[in-house]
């Protein structure tokens, strides 16, 4: 109402000073007819009626009247939303721009601010030059802001962080340098996720024993086998072997098919080298047996001799005594 009257003072100054001003004819219909000297552009932006002087007088529908200072002059001008220190009001008769409280840079209305002016920081609302205790000043924002944990770049109170600072990781509203245990540091969430370990299944039955080559023999080898359910993370426990086999022996019986010629000819290879390597050794051993008899020979026939010598001797000694005697 007092921006109407003002709007109604500034007309009559502007006909006191123009000829042929007849205010009476605006003020009769306000809404539809404009006054002499109103501007050829009128109809355009948001303006319902206006004059060169005073510029807007009145807005369309949905827009709200904000009186411009220029200088000692005040200009309407019509806005689909009020700039920035003012807030919007509504009415049946008119949309207005208020201006803000003094410490407000914007605000949602006058007791409610949504920025505050340099020196000023702005907490529930308020616009103060000092914060609360437990909190304080950010400079960039203007606003009060809880006093966190040094670890802490953002938190909810003085205990529970929601942010942490570069390199750590946060839990349950803390921040660590390294994972507690039993958890693992997840660097795109920059948070410690609990560890998920290796999970296997039961192991199957063992398979039946199978020969361990194509060889016609016992030995073989049996398996079993288990299935993984959950895939470790990280750093939690790898799975194990997910195959299992033992040795066995396979239950006799005849062999059947054609044998394989290479194996065969192995084989008799193998045979030929042994039969030929026993009959080098009993030809080796006769030959020692050989060498041994004729050593025996040799040495029996050199015993002899040195026998017939001691016997030949002997007698010439006794027949030279004798004959000493008869002498």
């Amino acid at each position: 109402m007092q921006l109407q009257v003002i709007s109604f003072v500034l007309i009559i100054l502007h006909c006191m000073d123009s000829t042929g001003c007849q205010p009476h004819s605006s003020s009769r219909h306000p809404q539809h007819k404009s006054i002499s000297g109103v501007s050829s552009g009128c109809q355009q932006g948001g303006c319902l009626t206006c004059s060169d002087y005073n510029g807007c007088l009145s807005c369309k529908p949905r827009f709200f009247m904000h009186l411009k200072r220029i200088g000692m002059k005040q200009i309407g001008v019509c806005m689909t939303s009020c700039p920035p220190g003012f807030y919007g009001t509504r009415s049946p008769e008119r949309n207005t721009c208020t201006k803000c409280r003094s410490e407000c840079d914007s605000c949602f209305d006058k007791n409610f601010c949504t920025r505050c002016r340099a020196g000023f920081y702005l907490h529930l609302g308020k616009c103060q030059e000092n914060c609360p205790d437990g909190m304080v000043h950010n400079d960039t924002q203007r606003e009060c802001v809880l006093s966190c944990p040094a670890e802490c770049e953002l938190c909810v109170n003085s205990e529970t962080c929601t942010r942490c600072k570069q390199g750590l990781y946060q839990l349950n509203g803390r921040c660590h340098h390294i994972c507690p245990e039993d958890y693992e540091p997840n660097d795109r969430l920059m948070e410690c996720t609990p560890q998920v370990h290796c999970q296997m299944g039961e192991w199957s039955e063992w398979s039946s024993c199978m020969r361990s080559s194509k060889a016609c023999n016992r030995r073989g080898q049996e398996a079993r086998t288990r299935q993984i359910l959950q895939t470790p993370s990280q750093f939690g426990r790898p799975c194990p072997l997910t195959t299992e086999v033992k040795d066995c022996l396979v239950k006799k019986k005849k062999c059947s098919g054609k044998k394989n010629p290479a194996q065969k000819e192995r084989r008799n290879r193998k045979n030929r080298k042994d039969k030929e390597s026993d009959e080098g050794r009993r030809e080796r051993k006769r030959g020692r047996e050989r060498d041994r008899g004729a050593g025996e020979r040799e040495n029996s026939e050199n015993r002899n001799k040195t026998e017939h010598r001691h016997r030949r001797g002997h007698n010439t000694e006794t027949a030279s005594t004798e004959h000493s005697l008869v002498q």
